[in-house]
Formats: structure tokens, C-alpha cells, sequence
């Protein structure tokens, strides 16, 4: 038996290779099949099943496509109901992999088809547990993703978490592994470990979700804090029930090369948003006017979920030069399957055709300190409100990325401000947008709060982020 974890960091997402007696099963697949065929070709081994623990709403599974190239059926848990041929099985059911077994354990709470899959070693153990979206490390999934569909309240979903954890996970042994489908970074929880594997008794000892004392307490503290969900989601829900087109297609397509005058042209007669993934020094440098930066080395698929939202919105690339094909990809993951093209030689062929540059007022910390008046300066703080709350500069505001669209309609675009986050991911994009809507009365602070706090501007004391959650 030979369990492997493929982990993609952009995602924070957890996808699962077993394999057993020349038979295989892949778990929660990402969208692009090709490296799981390549495995189960090396490895010489025929996939028997692909297991989805749910239907996931912050990326597009792979399991249609991988399912169409080599015939492995799908499986949900209870409950699900999508509109393509799958197996629907039963809570308890056993799957026979090789010399091993696989135990449906219905485990509804975070989605009413929630399910997680106990693997069963050759002797009869109890090995490990790949718990999707039920179990994570340091946390639970969610209970307000499906309060529409389910035709229930975060309150009901919560307890239903609680009744799954409680009969299906706690009474199994401590020495199993757990697998889950998320890691820290990814929304679909809020306190979730940076580790991808623990052992089912240091989670019921340190995960805060599994020591409430009740049902009551449990219901409250899951719910607690919980920030509103990508805009996004409910379309890659969608996509993961109703289906959606192969990604070999989508990927071709975005791969279109355009030179600036075609871009320009596509732009205005489709009304494409042109989102440039390069690094936020290089984009403050110089970028195709309007343009959202969004830096391909950060958390970018789910901040491009979050801020445009709508993934059938016509979408316009500049990356660096090599980066086309995977930016492409990365996007396909979360259902942007729109892109019509990218502008071939970036910014630099299209400064050299004779077109315009915009540029971002952009400042180091030494010098935001010099400028910086307390008592005087509007200061935004574009960082999670917890962040904020954790230390912040002096009288600076919370004002979250996520939340822009809120909070930008108070904002007069004759008064300057300042604005910041961590290290300057979160601001250029902040920025970006900012600037696409009109507002120029303002200045970035490269490096961010960490470049802030070492030009010794003055901040709050410090207050640990665990004791913020108490």
C-alpha cells in the first residue's frame, strides 16, 4: 500500500494517490488530470475509483475529466445528487482497493453530502482518514456553505458538524492519520494548521472545534468570526455538480498570444478585466492602464476568486514571459475559464508600440515614517481585521481587502491616504483597484507592516492572535 498526499500551496488544497495490489485511487483531484495519468502510468496501475469527499466550492475538482480518460467511476457519500453519472454510496459502504479497503463514513455538517473515507489497512486497521472538509488540522469546515442549498442556518449545519464528528471521527483510534482536504491559507476554514498530516489523537487533544464541552458551546465557537465567503464559491459548486468544459480547451484558449493592438481591441469590445500577475514591485513600476494586479507568487487563485468573483467575466493577461501556461492553469482551478488571450512580450512590447504606462505612488517604510503624521494622516489598513487587531499602526483603520467593495464607497477620493498589508501583496492589489475605479489620492507602503514595524513607526502593543479567538 502506498498513500501519497499531492499538496498544492496555492490552494492550500490536499489531493489524495493510493494505491494498492496494481489498483489505485485518487481522492479530491485538481481540475488538470494529466500529472495523475502520468502517475498511474509509471506506477503501471489501473484507477478503480475517484472518491470526492464533497462538492467543493473553492476550486474545480478533476474528477469528470479524470473520469472520462479512464473509466474510474466517481463517488459521493449520501446525499448527493449531481447531474453526470457517479455512484451514490451508502454510509458504511466498503470499497475494495487491492489487498485494502476503503469505509464510506458519512459525515455531513460542512455540506449535507460531506463524507469522509477511513482506509483500512491489509491486516483490518484502522489506518487514516481523508476527511476533506470535516476534519482539518487545528480546525472544522465551515457550516455556512450550504445553508441555501441545504435550506438550513449555519446553527443547524454546525450542529449537524458536531453530531458527525462526535459518532464518526472522536470514537476512532488515535494512532490514525488524518488527511485532510485544506491546509492553512485556504477559506473554507478559519484556524487552520500550517502541518498536512497529523495523527487523529493529537487532533482531538489541540483542535480547539473537538474539546468544547457540548453541542451548545461547539455550535458557537464554529461559528464565531467566520468571515463571508469568496464570492466565487457558488459557481464552483456549481461547476463541480453540473459539470463544465475539458480543461485541455479552456487552457488553449487563454493561451492565445495578442499582440498590444489586438489587446487593446479586446479589451474594449469585450469589456475583459486585464489582470497582471507580475511581482507588485514590477507592476508599481509600470502597467497597462486599468489593470488589477494579482501576483502569480502569492495566494493567487483565491484572491482572484475573491476579488472578481464572477468566473465567467472575460479575462486579459500580462505575465512574465514562461509563466503564460501556468498562470492559465491556476486560473482553470478555480472556474475562470474566460481568458481570451495574453499580451505577448508584456509590458514592455506594449510600451514600445507607443502606448502608455500607468504607475502606483509607491513609498518605502523610511519614508512613510517621515510622513507620517499621527493625529493626522489616514492611514488604511488593508490586512484581515485579526491582523489588525494583532498590532497595527497607530490609529491606522481596518479596512480589508476583502471588504473593498464596502468600504471604498466611503472613501473621498480628494482626501490622501496611505495603505498597507503584511509585505505589499495585499495593497498593490488594493492599489490596483483602486486606481482602476478613478481614486490617485493616495500612497502605497512597500514591504508592508513587517517594513513598517522595522522603520520604528509607532503601533499598538502586541496581542497574540489565539487570545483574539477566545
Amino acid at each position: 500500500m502506498k498513500v501519497e498526499q499531492i499538496y498544492t500551496g496555492c490552494l492550500a488544497q490536499g489531493a489524495y494517490y493510493i494505491i494498492s495490489n496494481g489498483e489505485a485511487v485518487i481522492i479530491d483531484p485538481l481540475r488538470e488530470v494529466q500529472p495523475y495519468l502520468e502517475k498511474l502510468k509509471k506506477d503501471n496501475v489501473k484507477l478503480k475509483y475517484i472518491f470526492e469527499t464533497h462538492f467543493h466550492a473553492d476550486f474545480v475538482s478533476g474528477h469528470l475529466d479524470l473520469s472520462k480518460a479512464t473509466g474510474a467511476p466517481i463517488v459521493y457519500g449520501p446525499n448527493a445528487a449531481p447531474e453526470f453519472e457517479c455512484i451514490v454510496a451508502e454510509d458504511g459502504q466498503i470499497f475494495e482497493l487491492g489487498n485494502v479497503k476503503f469505509k464510506v463514513l458519512h459525515t455531513p455538517g460542512h455540506t449535507m453530502e460531506s463524507t469522509t473515507f477511513l482506509l483500512i489497512d491489509e491486516n483490518g486497521k484502522d489506518y487514516a482518514i481523508f476527511s476533506g472538509d470535516t476534519l482539518f488540522l487545528g480546525d472544522v469546515g465551515r457550516p455556512d456553505l450550504a445553508q441555501k442549498a441545504a435550506s438550513m442556518t449555519q446553527e443547524q449545519l454546525a450542529g449537524h458538524l458536531y453530531d458527525s464528528l462526535m459518532t464518526k471521527i472522536m470514537p476512532l483510534a488515535d494512532d490514525v492519520i488524518v488527511y485532510p482536504g485544506h491546509g492553512a491559507g485556504s477559506a473554507c476554514g478559519k484556524n487552520m494548521s500550517t502541518d498536512t498530516v497529523d495523527t487523529l489523537g493529537n487532533q482531538k487533544a489541540t483542535n480547539y472545534a473537538l474539546n468544547q464541552p457540548n453541542k451548545e458551546a461547539f455550535v458557537e465557537a464554529v461559528t464565531d468570526g467566520l468571515l463571508p465567503p469568496p464570492a466565487y464559491f457558488g459557481a464552483n459548486v456549481a461547476m463541480n455538480k453540473k459539470g463544465y468544459e475539458n480543461v485541455d480547451k479552456v487552457i488553449n484558449q487563454g493561451l492565445t498570444e495578442l499582440s498590444p493592438k489586438e489587446f487593446e481591441t479586446a479589451a474594449e469590445s469585450t469589456g475583459a478585466l486585464i489582470l497582471d500577475t507580475r511581482d507588485n514591485g514590477d507592476f508599481a513600476l509600470g502597467f497597462v492602464p486599468n489593470a488589477i494586479n494579482i501576483g502569480i507568487n502569492g495566494d493567487f487563485a483565491p484572491w482572484v476568486g475573491a476579488m472578481i468573483g464572477d468566473v465567467k467575466h472575460p479575462i486579459l493577461l500580462i505575465v512574465e514571459e514562461g509563466m503564460e501556461e501556468e498562470t492559465v492553469t491556476r486560473l482553470t482551478r478555480v472556474g475562470f475559464d474566460n481568458v481570451l488571450g495574453f499580451l505577448k512580450g508584456g509590458v514592455k512590447a506594449w510600451e514600445a508600440d507607443g502606448r502608455e504606462l500607468d504607475q502606483v505612488d509607491r513609498i518605502t517604510a523610511e519614508q512613510f515614517k517621515s510622513r507620517l503624521k499621527i493625529g493626522e494622516s489616514v492611514v488604511y489598513d488593508v490586512r484581515k481585521e485579526s491582523e489588525w487587531q494583532a498590532e497595527h499602526v497607530e490609529e491606522a483603520f481596518s479596512r480589508p481587502l476583502a471588504e473593498i467593495n464596502e468600504w471604498v464607497k466611503d472613501v473621498n477620493p480628494k482626501d490622501h491616504f496611505f495603505i498597507h498589508c503584511a509585505g505589499g501583496y495585499r495593497s498593490m492589489i488594493a492599489a490596483s483597484i483602486l486606481q482602476s475605479r478613478g481614486y490617485r489620492n493616495f500612497t502605497e507602503v512597500e514591504g508592508g507592516f513587517k517594513a513598517i514595524a522595522e522603520a520604528g513607526v509607532a503601533k499598538t502593543d502586541f496581542v497574540c492572535p489565539s487570545k483574539l479567538m477566545k
